[in-house]
């Protein structure tokens, strides 16, 4: 058995067991329920072994998995911090570890997708990768720009050129079909969520990042979008192919650094400007840039946000959904009923669901908090206070959270948010976020 084969099997195996442990943990609370112990503590003693066996696969995988393991983040987010510190990292392990692709299948692949002359389109190419994540790795080149006068010197532009790994799209779609096997554990961990047809809904979005066309015509979707604004840049799609994307070159002070040393000032700035590209590229691309990671941003020289990595978006042709704005500014309000009723009209609240309006309205206003004031900071201390509300099985909000379901049309906007805020979190950045909803999110505002 050659290597690739070797370690498919090997994932496929680890997939396949985790149904067969929940299953076991299952039959380990009926025993314990019949020697008395209490239902609440099973439960949550059942949920944490799930989390904690699901999480340990998730982070030993690569390539689909691991891609699958990052989108089921919502379910991560609401895990206190020792179930779901190891878990993030060892992902981020795996990102940083990930093993270059050799230098021949590289030159393989761009001779497959650019054409057998693909070295004439470059200037320079560099063979060693410049970044890495779980589906294809990123190079630095130098592009020949065709002249704008016959004769003239071509113009060299430094760009990026993403390759995905051969194979990478049979891994991802063998791993999705495994892990849709895993509803009844998530039924578990977040019992009011309908877990199937979320499922189905991540993996069509996680699909998608295989086809580095549909990316390219995403990213310049986003380019004419933000097309010299002077807060936001997005680089120019170069060429494209199935599986190799050029882009222009982003140069600029990572994210992760300002995070790691920034002033609060360069913090806050980075803050408000994250929160902008949040609300703001639903309405002005009809797009959500789905991947708040912090290395997909970059502080260029001239204080701008640049913005890279198009692969998952949420498609808003319509802008932010309305009631997302409506139904803040309601619970803002204190209207408790009309945010039940809202709430049940989109699908969080099952229609036969008997739930209390005043007792949704307080779970609902701690998470509001940063955009009931005019500036507002974000902390790690305020997100670990939220992280234990939501997620001690002794209170209120969980048991009330447990009855909530996440519609599939709204996973992506969820999942970006949390993302976006632990970002927020990690930069520690304070400010007038409200101000911001009220230019971009639909609904906020009351109707004059």
């Amino acid at each position: 058995m050659t290597d690739i084969p070797r370690r498919a099997a090997s994932r496929t195996a680890k997939l396949a067991a985790l149904p067969l442990g929940f299953a076991g943990r299952a039959a380990l609370g009926l025993g314990k329920r019949a020697v008395g112990m209490a239902a609440d503590a099973i439960s949550a003693d059942i949920q944490q072994r799930t989390a904690e066996q699901l999480f340990s696969v998730l982070g030993q995988l690569k390539g689909g998995a691991m891609k699958f393991g990052q989108a089921l983040s919502v379910f991560e987010a609401a895990l206190p911090e020792e179930m779901a510190g190891p878990y993030r990292q060892a992902l981020t392990k795996l990102q940083e570890a990930a093993p270059p692709m050799p230098v021949a299948s590289v030159h393989k692949a761009l001779a497959e997708q650019l054409g057998p002359d693909w070295r004439n389109s470059f200037a320079e190419f560099d063979d060693s990768p410049a970044a890495a994540a779980s589906i294809g790795q990123v190079h630095r080149a130098v592009w020949k720009l065709p002249p704008a006068r016959k004769n003239a010197k071509p113009k060299l532009l430094p760009v990026a050129v993403k390759v995905q790994y051969p194979g990478a799209g049979e891994a991802l779609v063998s791993d999705l079909k495994q892990l849709s096997r895993l509803a009844g554990m998530f039924k578990i961990m977040q019992p009011g969520i309908d877990v199937k047809p979320l499922l189905a809904e991540l993996h069509e979005r996680v699909v998608e990042e295989l086809d580095y066309e549909m990316e390219a015509a995403t990213q310049r979707a986003f380019a004419a979008a933000y097309h010299d604004d002077p807060e936001i840049f997005v680089p120019r799609v170069v060429a494209s192919a199935p599986r190799v994307l050029v882009t222009e070159w982003v140069e600029g002070a990572p994210l992760s650094r300002v995070i790691a040393d920034g002033s609060v000032a360069e913090r806050d700035e980075a803050g408000r400007l994250m929160a902008i590209l949040h609300f703001s590229a639903p309405g002005r691309a009809g797009l959500l840039h789905a991947d708040p990671h912090p290395g997909n941003f970059r502080i260029l020289p001239d204080g701008r946000l640049g913005v890279i990595d198009f692969g998952a978006v949420a498609r808003l042709p319509e802008g932010h959904p309305e009631p997302i704005g409506r139904l803040v500014r309601l619970a803002l309000d204190g209207d408790a009923e009309a945010v039940a009723d809202g709430l049940r009209y989109e699908g969080f609240i099952r229609p036969d669901e008997p739930i209390d309006a005043e007792a949704v309205l307080g779970f609902l206003r701690p998470m509001i908090e940063p955009v009931a004031v005019d500036r507002f900071r974000f902390t790690r201390a305020w997100l670990r206070g939220e992280a234990t509300r939501l997620a001690n099985p002794r209170s209120p909000a969980y048991q009330l959270g447990r009855k909530l379901n996440l519609p599939p049309s709204y996973l992506m906007i969820h999942r970006v948010t949390l993302g976006s805020i632990g970002v927020l979190c990690q930069l520690e950045a304070e400010a007038g976020y409200r101000e911001i909803l009220q230019r971009w999110l639909p609904g906020f505002s009351p109707v004059a």
